[in-house]
């Protein structure tokens, strides 16, 4: 079907601005993704699940500026003993990053997969991103596939015994960036990845994940301060027989940020969970688009997503279970609920089950609120101040999506890091 003339001339305007790197091994999937990006056009503000969010400057071909933010804060996960692997304005930096050794795993930077005969991510590069362009159209992963010019691969065997730490720096006000990142994790094999940093003035990342039989990945995110940035993120996972793969996003600031995450349960018995926490203030809009399949039988699938939005931020949620012909047994949650604490600021929400077996257990809601007037006066009346009370249930509303972190010591750090942000907003 042939693109409207609008739609077409904003994406060939695009591209014309852009070179496919010259990456060897990967250039096919580059090519069949280029192919689908310009048979699908980029995004437009009347798609259907771009109309809570607008991606005019996430496709127009130059980045709007991003000031740095400067703060004395120490790095998140500092404490965490981890491998780093930094990344500076999207581009790999070997003297602030650890060297790739770590038991139990096998990473290499994505250009360096073409000089390894028989590289097992030359037949993961684009796989997932492609499966994940159907029943939806996600055009700006297609554009990552096709244009990223830096990332890793990492490959999981054992359990290492510490997480690996993607860290992404913004140094230029325009910089422009394409990440993309392969990881397999082999049957009976588990790691932690975390992500941290603000990454670039506009951020456009694709990671493709395969969990095998067996296999446990666990992946915590926290996307920078630098409020004047924008990004676009996105996550396909495929699970085997008995995996599981749990996923936390904080976002804390950011003038645009929409993360989508497409999950297959290919194998019986498999674990998703997906969740995050948002804290926004003022000129801040924050998506979240998931969409689960369940396509074996006896899995399980969490969605748990919380937002606290003041001064006119924008929150929106888009999540989806779809549950296949014979996926019986299907355990399917999901849960999205913002908090705000003023009359300017909205929230909105698209939750939807698609369910086609008839043995199974699907929940899903939605709900939008003020605080708890009730709970604030019980604090008051023992002596709590006003922006204390409200910050401890600010808290206690963001719970349910942080304890979806399994590892206590990173909890506690990510609970540190909204405490501090909701202090520097007291009044």
């Amino acid at each position: 079907m042939a693109l409207d003339d609008r739609r077409h001339s904003a994406t060939e305007g695009r591209l014309a601005t852009m070179t496919v790197p010259d990456v060897g091994c990967t250039a096919e999937a580059r090519q069949a993704a280029l192919a689908r990006l310009r048979s699908m056009g980029l995004p437009q503000g009347r798609d259907e699940y771009w109309k809570f969010t607008k991606p005019d400057t996430l496709v127009q071909p130059d980045a709007p500026k991003a000031a740095l933010f400067v703060d004395d804060e120490t790095p998140l996960f500092d404490n965490v003993d981890r491998l780093k692997i930094v990344f500076v304005d999207g581009v790999y930096s070997p003297e602030l990053s650890d060297p790739f050794e770590l038991e139990g795993v096998q990473v290499d930077r994505l250009e360096d997969v073409c000089c390894t005969d028989d590289h097992w991510a030359e037949d993961l590069y684009g796989v997932l991103e492609a499966r994940g362009q159907t029943p939806v159209a996600r055009p700006l992963a297609a554009l990552n596939t096709a244009y990223a010019g830096d990332g890793v691969t990492i490959r999981v065997t054992g359990q290492p015994s510490k997480p690996i730490n993607l860290i992404y720096t913004h140094r230029s006000e325009t910089s422009d960036v394409f990440l993309h990142h392969v990881v397999r994790v082999e049957s009976g094999a588990a790691a932690t990845i975390l992500e941290t940093g603000p990454a670039a003035a506009r951020f456009n990342k694709c990671m493709e994940i395969e969990i095998a039989d067996g296999g446990a990945l666990h992946h915590i995110r926290a996307q920078g301060r630098d409020h004047e940035r924008r990004a676009v993120t996105h996550m396909f996972a495929r699970l085997g027989e008995e995996s599981t793969f749990k996923s936390f996003t904080l976002t804390a600031n950011g003038v645009l940020t929409r993360n989508e995450c497409v999950v297959e349960l290919t194998g019986d018995n498999a674990v998703a969970h997906v969740a995050g926490a948002c804290v926004g203030d003022g000129d801040f809009h924050h998506d979240d688009t998931v969409f689960i399949t369940h396509d074996a039988v006896n899995c399980e699938s969490r969605q748990v997503f919380k937002k606290v939005l003041r001064n006119g931020a924008t929150g929106v949620f888009q999540g989806k279970i779809l549950v296949q012909p014979g996926a019986q047994k299907t355990d399917g949650y999901q849960i999205s609920q913002s908090l705000l604490l003023d009359g300017d600021s909205e929230f909105l929400a698209k939750p939807e089950l698609e369910i086609y077996a008839d043995d199974v257990a699907c929940s899903h809601g939605s709900t939008s609120g003020a605080i708890d007037e009730e709970a604030l006066f019980y604090l008051r009346a023992r002596g709590v101040p006003h922006s204390i009370a409200t910050d401890l249930l600010t808290l206690a509303f963001l719970a349910e999506a942080v304890e979806e972190i399994e590892n206590e010591d990173l909890r506690e750090d990510i609970n540190a890091r909204l405490e501090a942000w909701l202090e520097r907003r007291r009044d």
